[in-house]
Parts: structure tokens; C-alpha cells; sequence
């Protein structure tokens, strides 16, 4: 069956695309919330959404290989009916001053990774089109402090649990 791939060009360099990759707190503000995740091979981590008809809003993933600001590839395991772990492949490549940045969704299996396959496609190409560009350019207004800042980069409020707690 085939793949699911995005390619797009971003201007801005590597370090900030991998930034927004592998730490949590960005990962969160673009994709899904997780928990353990490490841009280290062998980490088990979990993305958490809201749960769906045949879906619990848990993605178990395991991460296979991590190449600062280069690729990463971990395994993607969700829902109901969707016998093997399917693989999302991200690749950088440095581009003048920007990044080229490709995902490969993979390993898509029968009739539930037929639908998964349809589900994930729309939703990869949102990601990439919208809420990258958008976490990207607000990383670079920040200086790329990433861990410092207290503003979510994607909605440029502090997270609710935090600012609750202020």
C-alpha cells in the first residue's frame, strides 16, 4: 500500500526544524502531546489526542533512529484493527539558508491501514502546511529558546497547566 509523503522548504535552518522535531513542549504545540519522548533510538513514547471511534487518542511509537538535524524515524501504533506498527521517517536536508524537510509515513497494511492511511494523509498535510511555518517563524522570533520561554509556540500563550500554577 502506499506511503503517505510531504515535502516542503522551509526557511530556516536545521537546528530549528529538529527543535521543533524533538522537544516535547513544540512537538505538543504542532502535532500531539507526548509523553517520554527523547530523540534517542530505543525510546518508547506516547502521543495523546482525543480518543475517536475505534481510536483511544493514544499513538505508541518507539523511536528507531535519530540523527541530529538530520532524520528521525520512529514506529506510529494507534487504533483499532491495525495489526503492525506503521514508520514515520522525517528527513532534513540543508537548502541555501532553509531546510528541506521530507515525511514518509509507511508500512500501511490491509484494510485498517487502508483507512488509517486515508485518516493520516489529510491531517500530515495540514501539519506540514500550516502549523510548521507557524511554529517555525515564531521559534525564530524567539530567538530559539526553546527551553527557556514560557510561551507555547504555536498560540504564543503560556500552557494552561502553567498558567494556572502562575
Amino acid at each position: 500500500m502506499r506511503a503517505i509523503h510531504r515535502e516542503r522548504v522551509y526557511a530556516h535552518p536545521p537546528h530549528r526544524v529538529w527543535a521543533a522535531l524533538t522537544q516535547p513542549r513544540i512537538i505538543a504545540s504542532w502535532l500531539m502531546p507526548t509523553e517520554g519522548f527523547e530523540p534517542v533510538a530505543g525510546t518508547r513514547f506516547r502521543f495523546r489526542t482525543r480518543p475517536a471511534p475505534g481510536f483511544d487518542g493514544i499513538v505508541h511509537c518507539t523511536v528507531v533512529e535519530a540523527i541530529p538535524e538530520r532524520r528521525l524515524v520512529y514506529t506510529w501504533a494507534s487504533g483499532k484493527g491495525v495489526a503492525r506498527p506503521t514508520t514515520v521517517s522525517w528527513t532534513l536536508e540543508p537548502v541555501g539558508d532553509g531546510t528541506r524537510l521530507m515525511l514518509e509515513h509507511s508500512g500501511f497494511h490491509g484494510v485498517g491501514g487502508f483507512l488509517l492511511r486515508g485518516m493520516l494523509s489529510n491531517g500530515w498535510g495540514k501539519k506540514f502546511t500550516q502549523f510548521m511555518d507557524i511554529v517555525l517563524s515564531r521559534l525564530a522570533s524567539a530567538h530559539d529558546d526553546v527551553n527557556h520561554t514560557d510561551v507555547d509556540p504555536l498560540t504564543e500563550r503560556r500552557p494552561a497547566a502553567e498558567a494556572a500554577a502562575r
